[in-house]
């Protein structure tokens, strides 16, 4: 993508979503707009991140649900369902939108979330062989953007037969712009185990760096808190929240982003708050619900109808929180023509923000 081109679309996205420096009122100005691409062309610093959940392609809560059932009738419906589910969302497809989100805005480090390894061999439904992140790191090449894994860990492992489905969440760095000093990625301590009793355990973890960027070394983690409604999982995600924030409470600033799986006045965010973070998206854009959750889960609905804010960006450590913040895989322009009918991106939006570094390094 030429820089013309890039910046235009970006200004595109700019005045869509009407970022800001700092909390003001709502209006879109073309003084706001001008400020913001001030701001992108990197007159004050940015460290910029990229939250992105790449979504799985089908319903997995019901497919666990046929599982739980014992009943293998429902169980043959309903995987068969979701191979046909996999393969009308293609993920090919969908990482193509997101090589074209990297490539519009160019982040220092990207934080991915169900970044899954698949492969299906049930005759005579189709073969199927989806490694995400090698699928993501070829369409990214295609348009020479030079992106490398910078920490990963592997969650939920989950091998039925004929079927493994194997989650990871992934921090890429740009590797012009990030020095990865140190990396690591864990399990939580605290984790759903295997509630259904069908073998499975559910897990989840996180991954961080240690990175140079721009002369400033901070901390950049990335996770995916289990997901759920019921208060146990409420309570479970603000345990998994508070062992993060406890991990991160380094000396250094820190950035945490991810799909958190749950909103404010939530046990996650009071754990996050209490550690010393804040959600940037509350300090930067008050006004606005922020919501990034969810699409249909075959991504056929025309528009969003996205009613809770899941996805999030926290800072700790930094002078003031200034920059910008926005959202991806929102609005129908950004939708791309799949093998049935446009698709999203993901089932959720991507999270974005260019956040002023602290002085002195």
């Amino acid at each position: 993508m030429t820089d013309a081109l890039r910046m235009s679309l970006l200004t595109a996205l700019l005045v869509t979503v009407a970022c800001a420096d700092a909390p003001v009122a709502p209006e879109i100005t073309d003084e706001l707009t001008i400020d913001a691409m001030r701001w992108h062309g990197q007159r004050a610093r940015p460290v910029k991140v990229l939250s992105r959940n790449l979504y799985i392609g089908f319903d997995v809560d019901e497919t666990i649900a046929a599982l739980a059932s014992g009943d293998q009738d429902v169980i043959n419906a309903a995987v068969a369902a979701a191979i046909q589910t996999l393969l009308a969302t293609d993920f090919p497809t969908r990482a193509g939108a997101v090589a074209r989100e990297i490539d519009l805005l160019r982040p220092d480090v990207v934080g991915l979330q169900e970044v899954y390894d698949i492969q299906v061999n049930i005759p005579p439904l189709p073969a199927i062989d989806l490694p995400f992140l090698d699928v993501l790191l070829a369409k990214l090449a295609e348009r020479d953007l030079h992106y490398e894994v910078a920490a990963q860990v592997t969650d939920t492992d989950a091998q039925l037969p004929g079927i493994s489905l194997v989650d990871h969440d992934v921090v890429l760095v740009r590797a012009s712009r990030v020095k990865v000093l140190g990396s690591d990625g864990q399990l939580f301590t605290a984790n759903l185990g295997d509630p259904f009793g069908i073998g499975i355990d559910i897990v989840r973890g996180w991954t961080k760096i240690h990175a140079r960027i721009r002369g400033v070394e901070l901390e950049i983690w990335n996770t995916h808190l289990e997901s759920g409604s019921d208060p146990l999982i409420v309570g479970l995600r603000g345990l998994q929240a508070a062992e993060l924030a406890e991990n991160a409470s380094t000396g250094m600033p820190v950035i945490v982003m991810g799909d958190l799986n749950d909103e404010l006045g939530s046990p996650m965010y009071d754990a996050m708050t209490f550690y010393g973070f804040a959600n940037v998206w509350e300090v930067l854009r008050p006004w606005s619900d922020g919501f990034t959750c969810c699409h249909a889960a075959d991504l056929s609905n025309p528009a969003d109808a996205f009613d809770e804010r899941i996805d999030h960006v926290f800072v700790r450590g930094f002078e003031s929180v200034t920059g910008t913040i926005l959202l991806t895989g929102k609005w129908p322009w950004e939708k791309v023509a799949g093998p049935f009918y446009p698709l999203w991106a993901s089932d959720h939006a991507g999270v974005y923000a260019a956040l002023r570094l602290p002085r002195g390094g």
